[in-house]
């Protein structure tokens, strides 16, 4: 990830932070919360000549990557437990 990716990341998840603090992801639709943060994807995309459907995609891409690359950590993790005896079987 470039730096600028991870800037328009950052800065996308602190908004949507703020605007959705008193919200629950998992009881809220989808459609709200991307109403929700359309403010900020506005704003980025007229400082960088794009449009809200390209900053989206590119949001939606980043934290997808970030979202598989914690998955990866967290499988090597629970792997490398195991292989080494750090976990054991509760039965």
């Amino acid at each position: 990830m470039t730096p600028e990716d991870k800037a328009l990341l950052d800065r996308i998840n602190e908004y949507a932070d703020r605007v959705l603090k008193d919200f629950d992801p998992q009881k809220t639709r989808v459609s709200f919360q991307l109403d929700k943060i359309r403010p900020i994807m506005e704003e980025i995309a007229k400082e960088k000549g794009s449009t809200v459907e390209e900053i989206f995609i590119r949001y939606m891409d980043l934290a997808s990557e970030v979202t598989a690359s914690k998955e990866t950590k967290f499988q090597n993790t629970i792997g490398n437990m195991t292989k080494y005896g750090d976990v054991h079987d509760a039965y």
